[in-house]
């Protein structure tokens, strides 16, 4: 599953993009690589009804099945079943939100069993494009020396694997959102009209890079 993204381009590319009226990231460097529990800008509707630029770490809660005997919650990264109850909360409108990238990662197994990131997007040229992500606030203890926080929290659906990342990941692929009209839905509308977007993007939509994209 992807657990390393990358976004290339600057947080005013983003806000302009994204037509945000409000932007409380702060400050995001330019080919900013996103690994579990960084920061990172997600794109989502506020209270006031306006688009925003907020800031949240990579990890949902994690179902508390998976919690017994553990001290700390570094969260899930990405999730697959909407069916769960655990997840089906955060399925609505007000809950769901857009991650930016430019690239994403998929670990390839080596002939010699080890494993190395292969790099996915939407072409060579890697333009910004949109995870369908689902946020929220949570309070919980990520790490044993960072003690309990309060803080927003993300994660994207994933779902089956189009033949371009199936090559390497056979199991999943993040949902991708297409177009305008995909992102307004995601948005906007309820479960029931968009439990359809999580499907894999089109083979002919997705590259494998030759490159391989550097942190800044």
């Amino acid at each position: 599953m992807c657990n390393l993204y990358s976004i290339r381009l600057t947080q005013a590319d983003i806000r302009t993009w994204f037509d945000a009226a409000d932007d409380a990231f702060g400050n995001l460097a330019e080919n900013y690589q996103v690994y579990p529990d960084y920061p990172a800008p997600i794109g989502r509707i506020g209270a006031d009804g306006r688009r925003l630029i907020a800031r949240a770490r990579w990890g949902m809660p994690t179902p508390p099945k998976f919690l017994e005997g553990k001290k700390a919650d570094p969260g899930v990264t990405n999730i697959r079943n909407a069916k769960s109850a655990h997840w089906r909360r955060w399925l609505g409108p007000e809950n769901r939100c857009l991650v930016s990238f430019t690239s994403f990662s998929e670990n390839e197994l080596t002939p010699g069993g080890s494993k190395q990131p292969m790099w996915f997007a939407i072409d060579e040229e890697r333009p910004l494009a949109f995870f369908a992500g689902i946020w929220t606030r949570w309070t919980s203890v990520r790490k044993i020396k960072e003690g309990e926080v309060t803080a927003d929290l993300f994660g994207f659906l994933t779902t089956s694997p189009n033949r371009v990342v199936g090559e390497v990941h056979e199991k999943a692929m993040p949902v991708i959102l297409r177009n305008d009209l995909e992102i307004d839905l995601w948005l906007t509308k309820p479960w029931s009209d968009v439990k359809h977007l999580q499907r894999p993007l089109p083979d002919d939509e997705l590259v494998r890079l030759i490159s391989v994209p550097k942190a800044a």
